[in-house]
């Protein structure tokens, strides 16, 4: 009776607790959704340039799932892979193919790679092929037997290959290329985390209620968490950067200011967020509890896993997950070496979820004075 009366009021204690429900039996379903659409989505084939291939290879070439876009002569393979988002470039100069790889995804630059063997091996297959035809075809009107004739040696010259990489090289791994998304994920993850907890300690103490009995107002309060909560985002931001570039030696082709700048940007969006959610919750383990609604879906849309290819609605949830666009920009900055005008876009939108968030705040503080 007595085991009977404990699991009696833990059965209880869950019922009445709503979100706690929530969490176990919807936030799995929703989530083991989102993953079967990002792994079913369509395949899509690589994009990739061509100057001066014949007609039979860029044939071949499409036959192995590749995407040709043809190019004039002067085209300059690494600005047209920038400007046109091509994945790779083939030129050939007589007996010489020079490949350009854009290669902020090792393994599909690999892809490409066998990809090319392939249909060079079948264009090489095809040659042969012609020359021992056309050599048949003079030998007979010559009144010649081939077969009287020792076997022929020449064979169609073989194909040389350069290759050349516009991000990275041939020992770029995949890892190198999701390094910087890494480095804004942690820091947005305890970031999110340390700030809820933190501020609904402030609540469940009783310090916001003596500060809400003050004449400070809403606008000042949030603003003094903000930026007494921020200076330890910032220490943290550069911390994690700093130790991830100098220590572990990530990839980082770019300015270390700009990867500060995004990092702590994408801090502060954690930290409003944070300190938003945290006046819903009423205990630490509810903070805890929106960590798979909020966090685990960042972590989905942010770039780990190729958003081409998936359905418009799934790309529409990327676009409003702030990590997608701090991972945009860190990746800019670090993989790609660029500067601020590629990432300027993905930073002022990472300020407006700052904006968005301090304003939700300041009305979410009115249930506990009104000003």
């Amino acid at each position: 009776m007595r085991i009977l009366a404990i699991v009696k009021r833990i059965v209880n204690q869950f019922r009445r607790d709503k979100r706690t429900l929530a969490l176990m039996f919807l936030a799995p379903l929703l989530l083991i959704t989102l993953l079967t659409y990002l792994f079913e989505g369509d395949t899509v084939k690589p994009v990739v340039g061509v100057n001066g291939l014949s007609s039979s290879m860029v044939k071949e070439l499409k036959e192995n799932d590749l995407t040709i876009k043809t190019y004039p002569d002067n085209t300059n393979a690494t600005a047209k892979i920038k400007d046109a988002d091509l994945d790779a470039f083939f030129q050939q100069d007589g007996e010489k193919i020079k490949v350009t790889y854009e290669n902020s995804e090792p393994s599909l630059s690999k892809e490409i790679g066998l990809k090319l063997q392939k249909a060079l091996m079948a264009e090489q297959q095809v040659q042969v092929k012609k020359q021992a035809k056309t050599t048949g075809e003079a030998l007979a009107k010559a009144g010649i037997d081939p077969n009287s004739l020792p076997a022929l040696t020449n064979s169609p010259e073989k194909l040389t290959i350069s290759t050349d990489y516009v991000y990275g090289d041939k020992d770029t791994s995949f890892f190198d290329t999701i390094s910087p998304i890494f480095i804004g994920f942690f820091v947005f993850f305890f970031v999110f985390l340390i700030a809820g907890i933190s501020f609904l300690r402030e609540r469940t103490t009783g310090t916001l209620e003596r500060l809400m009995a003050t004449p400070i107002k809403r606008i000042e309060l949030e603003l003094g968490y903000l930026i007494g909560f921020g200076i330890f985002a910032l220490l943290q931001s550069i911390l994690v950067a700093v130790f991830s570039i100098q220590v572990l030696g990530m990839m980082q082709n770019g300015s270390l200011f700009y990867v500060l700048l995004i990092t702590l940007t994408l801090g502060m969006v954690s930290l409003a967020l944070g300190i938003l959610l945290s006046t819903f919750a009423n205990n630490e383990f509810q903070i805890v509890q929106f960590i798979p609604i909020v966090i685990v879906p960042q972590v989905l849309f942010c770039g780990i896993f190729p958003l081409d290819g998936m359905a418009d609605w799934l790309v529409w949830i990327a676009h409003i997950m702030p990590l997608y666009y701090g991972a945009n920009a860190l990746t800019s900055i670090m993989v790609k070496g660029e500067g601020f005008a590629s990432f300027a876009n993905d930073f002022y939108i990472l300020l407006g979820f700052v904006i968005i968030f301090v304003v939700l705040n300041i009305f979410a503080l009115k249930k506990y004075r009104k000003v």
